[in-house]
């Protein structure tokens, strides 16, 4: 086993994952660029050292985690393949190639038997915490559309965000000047209607994921999608507020046992109790929580929910690590 871009946020997180979940590794290899060779990093019991990414790093690993990158899996992903690992990469870099799986193992697990090019790629985060909570529906309604509104915590810039939003709230509170360096605008004590760069059509890269991978992993091509996603003063897990449109009439006492038994989601649902998902109740765990379950006034067949999860755990590494578990 390999883990490339061992250093960052998801690849520390992924070596949790695998010490967390008792994956049966024969050896881990801890791979990043030059100027973090050396580091040494706890697994099972022992101290691991990182050592420099290259071309013939891959030479008896079966499984190579990659979240580095998308110009980092382009590069590197194709040797390890080619070395006989299994690649599962966290980056956008094969995601929509026809001949990559793209793979959300509660949701589509055969996806990931025999791929072609030897490369399974990781979804973005958005979409997987979304479709976590719409699968089962799904299942149960047939979907046809989605209207969604994110909120994305900033740690989903990975440190640099968490680090300039705890420096702007503490030069706020200070009434010192500051200059956003992270974030086009002041992002403590706001929201930013913007993750990821802006297309031609108006929406960012990251608002077209959820329409093309969510497309992909339900194997619904004619799937709408209209999505928002916003940056807020949250340091961890993602959520997304969610209006789905179904093919047949929709109830929301099925909608709640649709969830039952289902891997990975679960429902938190009591508005009476002011029980309802929040980032904090996600941070650090595998499962996502869905809630504010009710029919969509506007719109036939409807339902809304508000989903939340942690978006370097689940929509990341977790993530990861289960298609692994699958392999």
């Amino acid at each position: 086993m390999a883990i490339v871009g061992a250093t960052g946020a998801v690849g520390e997180e992924m070596r949790l994952c695998l010490e967390q979940r008792n994956f049966p590794v024969g050896k881990l290899t801890l791979l990043a660029s030059a100027r973090s060779v050396g580091k040494r990093f706890p697994f099972r019991g022992e101290e691991i050292a990182v050592e420099e990414l290259t071309h013939d790093s891959f030479a008896g690993v079966d499984i190579a985690l990659f979240s580095a990158g998308g110009s980092i899996s382009l590069e590197f992903g194709p040797s390890a393949a080619a070395a006989g690992a299994v690649v599962i990469d966290n980056s956008s870099a094969f995601r929509m190639d026809a001949d990559v799986p793209l793979v959300v193992p509660e949701i589509n697990p055969q996806a990931a038997k025999n791929p072609p090019r030897g490369i399974i790629a990781n979804p973005n985060c958005t979409t997987i915490i979304s479709l976590m909570a719409l699968a089962p529906l799904h299942a149960a309604f047939g979907l046809e559309a989605i209207i969604a509104s994110s909120y994305q915590a900033v740690s989903g810039s990975g440190a640099q965000g968490i680090r300039e939003l705890e420096e702007q709230v503490k030069a706020i509170t200070a009434g010192l000047p500051f200059t956003p360096k992270v974030y086009p605008r002041q992002i403590a004590f706001n929201v930013i209607p913007q993750v990821d760069v802006f297309t031609d059509n108006g929406y960012t890269k990251e608002e077209m994921k959820m329409l093309y991978e969510g497309r992909k992993i339900l194997g619904l091509p004619g799937l709408k999608v209209s999505c928002t996603c916003v940056r807020v003063p949250v340091y961890r897990s993602h959520s997304i507020a969610i209006t789905a449109q179904f093919s047949r009439p929709v109830d929301v006492a099925a909608a709640r046992a649709a969830y039952a038994d289902q891997p990975g989601i679960q429902v938190v649902d009591d508005p009476a109790e002011r029980l309802f998902p929040v980032p904090l109740d996600t941070t650090g765990k595998d499962a996502c929580l869905v809630g504010r379950i009710r029919r969509n006034l506007v719109l036939d067949n409807a339902l809304d929910l508000w989903v939340v999860g942690d978006q370097v755990r689940k929509g990341a590494a977790l993530n990861a690590v289960q298609i692994a578990e699958l392999l």
